[in-house]
């Protein structure tokens, strides 16, 4: 029997690596994207050619309403979740602490982490009323460690508290059997970096890891995949740096 897997923000990059190897290794999906319809499709189109049952869940996890109506669709459609990526999530332009204002912060918390953290809740709900455990991965970001001085604060303060959010709520449900743990990617190649205006920094950031590359966003999946799977049955409240050593 095929599991029932939902990835958030799963129409570019990591979440769309992440769905087509989910589709390989034998889950069905719920893919849910915010705006970029006709990337969720693509990923929809070469998932069931891999295997799977997909069904598209639009909505902006910074709504609760539409995540209510996400998991809604996955009620409908598969009657049942095994899985979560927690994967949606937004950086904006480059900018120093002194130049963010309330309406950056207020959308990058919304998404990164309310809206996180509600999207969890359902999938633990759901898990929780069927028995048998279940298995969340959140994506975070190295910068949560690194901290981002002079581009990113707001989104490393975000991811900072994902990883805390993962320890916690790993804590919450382990009696449950549901496991959920965190990857937290360094420098990848996705179009992340060219939606905060320097689409150069994969290319000047990447050769200063220990590895002297950026990653690429098959390299998180198999990360995520792995962390999914039933090898990593006794691995839980766990960050697994994906960085290339950074």
């Amino acid at each position: 029997m095929r599991k029932t897997l939902l990835i958030t923000g799963a129409s570019a990059g990591i979440g769309a690596a992440t769905a087509l190897k989910a589709a390989q290794a034998g889950y069905d999906l719920a893919l849910n994207y915010h705006s970029n319809k006709a990337g969720a499709e693509a990923v929809a189109v070469q998932a069931r050619a891999a295997g799977a049952r997909v069904i598209l869940c639009p909505g902006d996890v910074a709504d609760p309403d539409a995540i209510a109506g996400i998991y809604t669709q996955v009620d409908e459609e598969f009657g049942r979740l095994d899985a979560l990526v927690n994967n949606a999530g937004v950086v904006d332009l480059i900018a120093r602490v002194t130049d963010f204002t309330h309406d950056r912060l207020r959308r990058m918390f919304d998404i990164n982490v309310i809206g996180a953290i509600l999207v969890a809740k359902e999938a633990v709900l759901r898990m929780q009323a069927q028995g048998g455990g279940g298995v969340i991965v959140n994506v975070s970001s190295i910068a949560a460690k690194l901290g981002a001085a002079n581009s990113f604060v707001d989104y490393a303060a975000s991811k900072g508290a994902i990883d805390t959010f993962t320890k916690g709520l790993s804590d919450e449900v382990a009696p449950q059997g549901i496991r959920v743990n965190a990857v937290r990617p360094g420098i990848i190649e996705t179009d992340i970096h060219a939606k905060s205006g320097a689409p150069e920094r994969v290319g000047e950031i990447g050769p200063t890891a220990p590895m002297r590359r950026s990653g690429h966003a098959d390299e998180v999946a198999d990360a995520i995949l792995y962390l999914l799977s039933d090898q990593a049955s006794f691995i839980t409240g766990t960050l697994l740096d994906v960085t290339g050593g950074r």
